[in-house]
């Protein structure tokens, strides 16, 4: 990806798909304040406001929502950072108060 460009171009893409199997699931990632995943469902071409081409990677129709995504993917995409759990504190054993 070039780091000047805002925009992914499908060469990008092409070339960060490439490193996985072909028949690995594709999903859709969205929204990085509430990170989910979703089934993808169709690659369109149109032209932007300059008259320029432009590849939409779409939702399917049905909008199938799998659930959150998987929190490594989030930390990878920097859409959160790293979150580890609290440590665990040693509880001292309870005594009786009072002899009781």
């Amino acid at each position: 990806m070039d780091p000047h460009s805002p925009e992914m171009t499908v060469g990008d893409i092409i070339d960060a798909l490439s490193a996985f199997d072909r028949d690995t699931t594709a999903r859709l990632a969205i929204n990085p304040f509430f990170p989910m995943a979703h089934r993808l469902g169709g690659v369109e071409k149109s032209v932007d406001e300059n008259g320029r081409p432009v590849v939409y990677i779409a939702e399917s129709p049905e909008a199938e929502q799998f659930g959150p995504l998987p929190p490594a993917v989030a930390v990878a995409l920097a859409w959160q950072g790293p979150v580890d759990a609290p440590p665990r504190r040693r509880r001292g054993a309870t005594r009786p108060q009072n002899g009781h």
